[in-house]
């Protein structure tokens, strides 16, 4: 009996060693490549931090600020457990890149206000605005030339 209990002590320890080593790797990557300004990021997000597709964040204050001042911005609204956004995003970020396009990135897995804030009802959701006004919205996974076509007729 007190093998089983010394066993049983020792497979507990390990699976918390185990789980303690996981949270520090994910919090030193956390505070080494953050561009989201928190202390704690989804693990979904984290294995995305180094995804080139993944590099222009903008935060909930930065769109806020560029819609107050009345400004153009490309919006591309996504969340990392998204089926639909991870066969998206390969083809909008590097075609957007191509057209010359600041396709700014919003996760709403970290910033979940931003559903309600910006009337998104499902990812992946592009949004154009124009002097700080929505004026045209693409949502769902579309064909390279529905985005390019679409790219063309509200960002240029």
């Amino acid at each position: 009996m007190k093998k089983v209990i010394i066993f049983l002590a020792v497979i507990i320890a390990l699976f918390a060693a185990v789980g303690i080593l996981t949270k520090m790797q994910n919090e030193e990557k956390v505070s080494e490549d953050n561009p989201y300004a928190k202390d704690t990021l989804h693990p979904e997000t984290i294995a995305q931090l180094d995804d080139p597709n993944y590099q222009n964040i903008i935060l909930p204050g930065e769109l806020e600020e560029k819609l107050n001042n009345k400004e153009d911005v490309t919006v591309y609204f996504h969340s990392p457990t998204c089926p639909h956004c991870q066969r998206t995003t390969p083809v909008v970020a590097p075609l957007a890149e191509d057209m010359d396009i600041d396709l700014v990135q919003f996760n709403l897995l970290e910033f979940e206000d931003g559903w309600d804030d910006y009337g998104i009802t499902e990812t992946p959701t592009i949004v154009q605005y124009k002097h700080g006004k929505e004026v045209k919205r693409i949502t769902g996974y579309q064909e390279k030339a529905v985005f390019e076509q679409w790219f063309n007729e509200n960002t240029k």
